[in-house]
């Protein structure tokens, strides 16, 4: 066994994930709100925007919109309750922590999944992935969440660029990559799964998000 083969589980799991949700590439991170996170800052690049999401939704979101450098804008929605996937606007990234389906994938998109909590349909204690048809973007994403590094052992590495501690651990990729399974019928059909609602507080109500 070498320093590489460690990695080949979570592209496995990553390939899953394409094959079932038809986006060309999948880059597998510990949770939804650093998939939000890293998604923002390649699609920020340093600009200063102001990004909406409806008021309620889950409070790491408007907190990764700050982290990434931008401001938050609360637009209100009717009911209680969120469902399925909402565009982070002006930007081409998209929370879809409660949406997880079959050929779910939107084009140019960078959608951000959930497999955090009780809730999901792949509950996997903790993790997330972002699915995107952008090459640069998903070597892009593969690094940042390494800490920069390239997926190879870090004494053999060449540190050039800046990351995070957002890498998905093997042993919960492998998790991942058997319950896949339960989203194909015997034929090996994929199935459908209905969007997820859940109720949230309004978060345009505190000003930290100010």
């Amino acid at each position: 066994m070498n320093a590489r083969d460690v990695y080949r589980v979570t592209e496995l799991f990553e390939e899953a994930l394409c094959a079932y949700t038809g986006a060309k590439y999948a880059v597998a991170v510990d949770s939804c709100s650093n998939a939000l996170f890293l998604a923002l800052k390649y699609s920020l690049a340093g600009k200063s925007l102001t990004v909406e999401i409806p008021s309620r939704t889950y409070p790491s979101v408007p907190c990764e919109i700050i982290h990434a450098g931008a401001k938050v804008k609360f637009i209100q929605i009717q009911g209680n309750t969120l469902r399925g996937a909402y565009q982070l606007k002006p930007t081409r990234v998209i929370d879809s922590a409660l949406r997880f389906t079959a050929s779910m994938y939107i084009p140019s998109s960078f959608m951000c999944l959930s497999f955090t909590g009780p809730y999901k349909h792949l509950k996997l204690g903790k993790g997330g992935a972002i699915l995107t048809d952008n090459l640069d973007a998903s070597l892009w994403f593969k690094r940042a969440r390494l800490s920069g590094r390239r997926e190879c052992s870090y004494h053999d590495d060449n540190f050039d660029m800046l990351g995070w501690n957002f890498y998905m651990l093997p042993e919960i990729a492998a998790r991942g990559l058997l319950l896949m399974q339960q989203f194909y019928d015997l034929n090996g059909n994929p199935k459908k799964n209905e969007d997820i609602e859940l109720p949230y507080p309004d978060l345009s109500r505190f000003s930290v998000y100010e």
